[in-house]
């Protein structure tokens, strides 16, 4: 049997998308490589011990002594109080749109289209509103207006995660739950089961995003060189740390600048590794 023309034309095609699709993730693993590559091969020979486990000295900007340690310790702060404020909000919110309105209800179509909206707003602009409310509460640039800001941005990556992965769970579940004679306490026991893979994933991709923000930060959370002790003292942050110390005209300082960005994306390689394997052993509890 001779071969079709129009069979030519479709063998063609499966072959030119499939070469776009091996040159496009080429091209993104490339990027990749070469971004690690880069903070590697310019960081490493700058970090040492005294990076992560001191505070900056005097003149730390000006090529002296000290480390970032306020800055990792600051980061790790404000992500984790932000995250707290985050999971305390969306959790209830994705359950009741999910479980106590009608599929495809107005209000909960709406909702979700604002977790839409505010999922692809700049960063810079909660920066500006968090400063703005700020000045409205009468608040100074504090640790607590960073964890403020911050969650303002993570809530929505965290939102939309878990709405995905709520809306593949059975509408039914609670009413089936309930039938069977678990409590509501119980009830929500084997809801939150049943969301943990996605909870896990969304915790770990909005820290992520959280942790390496630095626009958020720049004018809620100020900056200083030593560990905040209380929620209105001002912290550090490692963006900003990073930021800093690459306007420095010091060499020195500039190469410190990329070894904490190689201390920055070791967190996050290390919260997006830990994302595939929780989430992994987490479903093994799915229904």
């Amino acid at each position: 049997m001779i071969p079709s023309k129009t069979s030519h034309i479709k063998k063609a095609e499966e072959i030119f998308f499939k070469a776009l699709m091996i040159v496009c993730a080429a091209i993104i693993m490339g990027i990749l490589i070469f971004i690690i590559g880069t903070i590697i091969y310019k960081g490493l020979p700058s970090l040492n011990l005294d990076m992560i486990t001191k505070l900056p000295g005097g003149g730390f900007y000006l090529g002296k002594e000290g480390g970032v340690l306020n800055a990792i310790v600051g980061s790790l702060y404000i992500v984790g109080g932000s995250l707290v404020l985050s999971i305390a909000l969306s959790i209830p919110v994705v359950m009741y749109i999910n479980f106590y309105l009608r599929r495809n209800s107005v209000f909960g179509n709406i909702t979700r289209f604002c977790f839409d909206i505010l999922f692809g707003v700049p960063s810079i602009v909660y920066g500006a509103f968090g400063f703005a409310l700020m000045v409205f509460l009468g608040m100074r640039s504090s640790l607590l207006g960073g964890i403020i800001t911050v969650a303002m941005l993570i809530m929505p990556i965290m939102m939309r995660s878990l709405d995905e992965v709520t809306r593949l769970l059975p509408k039914d579940l609670p009413e089936a739950l309930l039938s069977l004679g678990s409590t509501k306490f119980e009830m929500v026991k084997v809801l939150l089961r049943q969301l943990m893979p996605g909870l896990v994933t969304a915790v770990l991709l909005a820290v992520g995003r959280g942790i390496g923000d630095a626009a958020t930060v720049l004018f809620t959370a100020g900056y200083t060189d030593n560990i905040p002790t209380s929620l209105n003292q001002p912290a550090a942050t490692l963006p900003l740390s990073i930021f800093f110390q690459l306007g420095s005209p010091v060499e020195e300082v500039q190469n410190r600048a990329y070894a904490s960005a190689l201390i920055l994306t070791v967190i996050i390689l290390i919260l997006s590794f830990s994302a595939r394997y929780f989430s992994s052993r987490f479903s093994k509890h799915k229904i």
